[in-house]
């Protein structure tokens, strides 16, 4: 075991669990590292390290033991300036909250209080999950809720006309297409024009009332709907951002589709434009 300042973590058994279900009660800043084969504690004491990867016997929290695409020593938490941070000393990059990628040796990522998830791609598809848990403040962990009421996701209010056109552009998405992108403005318009020809659809239609949506979630604080934030060349990222976040937050589902449908269909949903 490769010996780092302050001595070694207390360890925590496989049969731990996980994380997220909490932790017990800690000092501030104390920090919890688990893998799938067990875990560390450690205290906050600045420069103290939890290091982590392929090799159990040079390592604290073994992650990925059998995948040859995980690093032997893929990367190591450490105490600075009243933060633990997240370093990279791999070949993969780690994946973080927010998709943000850590890749090998750039600068370290400050971990925030309470759970972090990372995950190191291996070989074959397989993610090899670290799961990273800082103490609060008060060092106590999350009350456990099993009874309370499910809170819902924040869902966002539309208009039939917005409810159609969006289900309409994100239908690559509700179908769950591999690697789904919006439609254009064009495919929509033709797409509801022949469903509801009375309605007068143009791509310049579609794409006002698309606009307006972003802009009005934007000002209620989701991030990456305006150009400013994305920057240039923009392509299909706002409406992607756009759909995701309908998505995530359940205001649009699969069974929308039904809308596509003709009055008088038997039923189905037609295929996306070319």
């Amino acid at each position: 075991m490769t010996a780092f300042p302050g001595g070694p973590p207390e360890e925590l058994g496989p049969d731990h669990g996980s994380l997220a279900h909490g932790v017990p009660p800690s000092p501030p800043g104390t920090i919890f590292a688990l893998a799938v084969t067990g875990g560390v504690r450690m205290p906050p004491r600045e420069g103290r390290q939890v290091l982590f990867g392929r090799n159990r016997d040079d390592v604290h929290v073994c992650v990925g033991e059998d995948d040859r695409k995980v690093s032997r020593k893929q990367g190591f938490l450490v105490r600075r300036r009243g933060s633990w941070w997240i370093h990279n000393t791999g070949k993969l990059p780690i994946r973080l909250p927010g998709s943000r990628l850590l890749f090998p040796e750039e600068e370290p990522v400050p971990l925030a209080e309470g759970y972090t998830a990372a995950f190191v791609r291996g070989s074959a598809g397989r993610e090899h999950l670290l799961e990273v848990y800082v103490a609060g403040a008060d060092g106590r962990r999350p009350d456990s809720r099993p009874q309370d009421v499910t809170e819902p996701p924040r869902m966002w209010r539309l208009t039939p006309d917005e409810r159609l056109v969006l289900v309409s552009l994100a239908q690559r998405y509700l179908l769950q297409d591999q690697y789904p992108q919006p439609l254009a403005w064009r495919q929509v318009a033709e797409q509801l024009s022949e469903l509801k020809p009375e309605a007068r659809w143009s791509g310049k239609r579609v794409e006002h009332l698309v606009g307006a949506v972003r802009a009005r979630l934007a000002r209620a604080g989701v991030a990456g709907l305006t150009r400013e934030e994305v920057g240039e060349p923009v392509g299909n990222a706002l409406n992607d951002n756009l759909i995701k976040e309908l998505l995530l937050s359940t205001t649009l589902i699969p069974p929308d589709l039904a809308l596509l449908e003709p009055g008088d269909d038997p039923g189905g949903v037609p295929a996306p434009p070319a």
